[in-house]
């Protein structure tokens, strides 16, 4: 298995741990996945102003936005149930028959959690960071869903 250094932590890799970049001899570039990563990261949370004005920028290109409908449509036809749900919440929300409450596991700014689509006005409020561990325990291939 072919391997090469990368130029950032100068540890000996396979090409599998590279990005692929026509422009390098051996097509492969010459940091690993791992510090372009880091490198990102760092980069995204010190010019956070700089990156969200482009970010914002770049949602309007015209492919994005054709891509984004897609994707929105897609998700209508795939989860009738779950834009159901979320809908019921928001008109609940708007209308008061709802209110909204912090996560109730941390106290912070909280989003609704459908544990059944089924009931829709059934929900537990979660903060994003909970929300998204609790999904990721619900789809983990250890609860077999």
């Amino acid at each position: 298995m072919p391997t090469k250094p990368c130029i950032k932590c100068l540890k000996e890799k396979p090409l599998e741990a590279f990005y692929r970049h026509a422009m390098m001899a051996d097509g492969h570039l010459n940091k690993c996945k791992e510090c372009v990563r880091a490198y990102v990261t760092q980069y995204r949370q010190e010019n956070s102003e700089k990156v969200r004005a482009y970010d914002l920028e770049r949602s309007k290109l015209p492919y994005r936005v054709a891509m984004m409908k897609q994707i929105v449509a897609d998700y209508k036809v795939d989860y009738p149930k779950r834009v159901k749900a979320t809908n019921a919440v928001q008109h609940a929300l708007r209308d008061g028959r709802l209110s909204r409450q912090p996560c109730w596991v941390c106290g912070e700014k909280a989003v609704a959690h459908h544990a059944d689509y089924d009931r829709p006005l059934d929900v537990v409020w979660l903060c994003q960071a909970h929300h998204k561990q609790t999904h990721a325990l619900i789809n983990s291939p250890a609860t077999g869903a």
